[in-house]
């Protein structure tokens, strides 16, 4: 009997312990291993940020419903991988050992490189639920003392849509409000333009996400690096395509949000020759780490080229359907190595992104998720918002019922009406 680990209970934890499970029955055993007892839907993270949406809405406790599958759960925090005897030390040093280990932690938030940013600090983040649910509160706070907003991403940030969807919604909650008119809103991007996304663009994102900024008086500065916060101001360079500065900001802010560039987490970070200098798990094409063959690696703690470079550094964003198609190799090739053949599935490297916008959206499609591209796809309306408040539920409910489905294939390229 094989013992699989998996390091991670988020949206690529979850899906690889169920589709392991329906490939592997009960002769193998599965074990996920998650720092908290609680799966949390992370992409509704910015609407509990805005009080659309509370704890409760998007999460639901693990052992139960992972017991109902026969999947083993350890709520514990790895403190060490120890590859030579093939497992994970945890922090009540207790041992767990592995025959094959996924590693699918989701990333490290580094907010230590701009100094005064980070829930801890100056800056609000909507990165974990429980950073946006402080995010709330201060946003409830800033209600109440009319002034500027700042959404901001940090150099070196790969999660560009959610800090769009924050600032979009911020919006809709204001007109919602009737005070929209107090509160000027200004978005800061380390993107070279509005609409790269870390993904050089969806064809005519930059114009599109530009007439959406300006449809709804949302400021912006792009090819920008923060530089550092304080009590009530952001300080940002804004840089010429060669890197020089063009132009030094500093922006007035009330409330502010910002997302930070991902590291990998220290327990996997410090493993020799698993990762790269950030932190990023390396794999080959069939999500195995070329220097540990049965350890693989889903999410967005698996290093990806970056899709161009720019002037203020930049990462790939991962969506919740390329980790899923990255799980459903990874389970193909843990069989086949239990059986005892060489891996043969890959990931599909497609990328799926529904932006909300409070009352519209705009839908990305991009096929591979690295130019040239077979497909690049872009709509906008009410729909979008519709979509997704729909996803949520749909999401929520079958994870919760253990299916082993691609649910984001599933949900939306049916629904887009894409062929893959």
């Amino acid at each position: 009997m094989a013992h699989i680990v998996i390091l991670g209970a988020g949206i690529g934890g979850m899906h690889c312990a169920y589709e392991l499970k329906a490939a592997l029955g009960n002769k193998h055993k599965i074990t996920v291993v998650n720092a908290s007892d609680n799966f949390y839907f992370v992409p509704s993270n910015p609407w509990v940020a805005i009080g659309w949406r509370s704890r409760e809405d998007i999460s639901f406790q693990l052992n139960p419903h992972l017991r109902k599958k026969n999947i083993h759960f350890i709520k514990g925090i790895c403190t060490k991988i120890d590859t030579d005897n093939q497992c994970l030390i945890l922090n009540n040093q207790q041992q767990l050992h592995y025959d094959f280990l996924v590693i699918a932690t989701g990333p490290k938030l580094d907010f230590s490189m701009v100094p005064g940013a980070g829930p801890s600090a100056y800056s609000a983040s909507i990165c974990t639920t429980d950073h946006a649910e402080l995010a709330w509160e201060r946003y409830q706070r800033c209600l109440y003392e009319p002034g500027p907003i700042v959404i901001g991403t940090l150099p070196g940030a790969s999660c560009f849509a959610p800090a769009y969807e924050y600032a979009f919604i911020i919006d809709a909650d204001l007109r919602k409000r009737k005070i929209r008119h107090q509160f000027p809103i200004t978005l800061v991007t380390a993107e070279p333009y509005i609409g790269h996304m870390g993904l050089s663009g969806v064809g005519d994102s930059k114009n599109a996400m530009e007439s959406e900024l300006r449809k709804y008086h949302i400021n912006w500065i792009s090819n920008a690096r923060i530089t550092k916060l304080d009590a009530d101001q952001v300080f940002c360079e804004e840089v010429n395509p060669d890197g020089s500065i063009l132009k030094s900001h500093s922006l007035e802010y009330n409330f502010t949000m910002m997302i930070p560039p991902f590291r990998g987490v220290d327990a996997v970070a410090s493993v020799p020759g698993l990762c790269e200098s950030n932190g990023f798990v390396i794999v080959d094409e069939y999500y195995r780490s070329p220097m540990y063959s049965n350890i693989y690696s889903a999410g967005i703690c698996v290093s990806l080229s970056v899709c161009d470079a720019t002037p203020v550094p930049t990462g790939t964003p991962k969506t919740g359907f390329l980790i899923e198609s990255m799980v459903t190799a990874i389970v193909s090739n843990i069989v086949n190595a239990i059986n005892g053949k060489e891996p043969e599935s890959k990931s599909s490297m497609n990328a799926i992104c529904l932006m909300d916008m409070g009352d519209s959206g705009i839908a990305f499609t991009v096929m591979p998720l690295l130019p040239p591209r077979n497909v690049a796809w872009m709509k906008k309306g009410k729909w979008v918002h519709t979509a997704k408040i729909a996803f949520e539920k749909y999401y929520l409910h079958k994870m919760k019922k253990g299916t082993s489905e691609p649910l984001y294939e599933k949900y939306f390229l049916k629904m887009l009406g894409i062929e893959r």
